[in-house]
């Protein structure tokens, strides 16, 4: 069995889950720039491995769970209010903010040089977890993890929030009595599976969202915005 580094017994202590196969949980801290760096070769990428992967499979582990909990929670809301409070929950900012709480900046393996430690960068580490502890323990632990680590976060709804788009446009009104500008800075992938990169502007800032549809990116790119209107007092 593989011996983890302090940090990271440290770390499942935190989460109240310790591993039986702990190489899942460095896979799931490893960026993959630190895989890049170490100059891993094909023969060596069955051993060797960034947390995609399992970043890919804790995002729907996240959603389905917290679908599951909102349902438990809100019985009498409709599908609309639920998926309000769905993307707020899963969107970056909240887990950055919970990734930053476990203190993931200070365990993640990422190259030495050339990476800062943003929030998606966070957020998708966090998301690895869920699914390293998903193929390690199955959905229970999974299960654990999300309700405890964002009880804050579903508490803080006294209502449904608003899409990003529709809370931008509004807090604009109300403080500079602007709308904000949208504008698609490009589209890049297969037919089938675009990314779409968009930008939004207003008072004089800037926030861009990338997303495999314009919609989402828009959302995203507006949530961001928002939250440096916010910060700033503008």
């Amino acid at each position: 069995m593989e011996i983890l580094p302090e940090s990271m017994c440290a770390l499942q202590r935190q989460l109240g889950y310790v591993f039986t196969r702990p190489e899942l949980l460095r896979e799931a801290l490893t960026h993959r720039s630190c895989v890049h760096q170490q100059g891993v070769r094909k023969r060596q990428k069955e051993t060797v491995n960034s947390n995609e992967r399992l970043e890919f499979m804790g995002d729907r582990v996240l959603g389905m769970l917290m679908v599951e909990w909102l349902l438990d929670c809100y019985p009498k809301e409709q599908e609309g209010e639920l998926a309000h409070r769905l993307a707020h929950l899963v969107s970056r900012p909240v887990l950055a903010g919970i990734a930053e709480q476990l203190e993931l900046q200070n365990v993640l393996l990422v190259a030495m040089h050339g990476v800062q430690m943003t929030a998606k960068i966070m957020a998708d580490a966090l998301e690895a977890i869920l699914g390293a502890v998903f193929f390690d323990g199955g959905l229970e632990p999974a299960r654990v993890i999300v309700r405890r680590f964002w009880k804050e976060a579903l508490n803080a709804q006294a209502s449904p929030p608003k899409d990003p788009k529709t809370a931008l446009q509004e807090w604009l009104l109300a403080h500079a009595q602007s709308l904000p500008v949208y504008e698609v800075m490009s589209v890049s992938g297969s037919d089938h599976a675009p990314l779409f990169v968009v930008r939004v502007t207003a008072c004089g800032l800037f926030a861009e969202g990338n997303a495999g549809g314009k919609r989402k990116a828009e959302s995203m790119a507006a949530s961001v915005l928002l939250s440096k209107l916010q910060r700033n007092g503008k």
